[in-house]
């Protein structure tokens, strides 16, 4: 099963149409308490590496170079993996971030990266059914 996928700003008031709220971010949003977040798992190595993160500084210019990075990052990572076998269940994720440039955020790359992990493990599934059952 694949999951909707939405993201938002931790900022914002949780709703029950999050659905399992997950922060990505490697540090604690400022002046947030654990209450007021509403998160149901907090999952920092999804996150881009301390060096990408200061390296990018929410540059809008750099955004397409930093996309590319953080794909090759998450392509390395383990916790990609666990994340697909482990909320792959769920009808709906909220990814959640602090960063205030809604569309620059490394939540957004996030999303589409997991999406088409969603789609090829799809895609790999529907094959091997109609290989066996032919």
């Amino acid at each position: 099963m694949k999951p909707i996928i939405r993201i938002k700003q931790i900022y914002e008031p949780s709703s029950k149409s999050d659905g399992y709220r997950i922060l990505v971010d490697r540090l604690w949003p400022r002046g947030l308490t654990k209450e007021r977040a509403c998160i149901h798992a907090w999952i920092k190595n999804l996150a881009p590496s301390t060096p990408l993160r200061r390296w990018f500084r929410h540059d809008p210019r750099l955004w397409p170079e930093f996309v590319k990075r953080y794909r090759a990052e998450l392509n390395r990572n383990n916790a990609v993996t666990e994340f697909v076998e482990s909320y792959g269940h769920l009808k709906q994720v909220t990814l959640l971030y602090a960063a205030s440039d809604k569309d620059h955020t490394h939540a957004l790359a996030l999303k589409e990266y997991l999406e088409k992990v969603y789609e090829r493990e799809a895609e790999e599934y529907d094959v091997f059914n109609t290989t066996k059952f032919q």
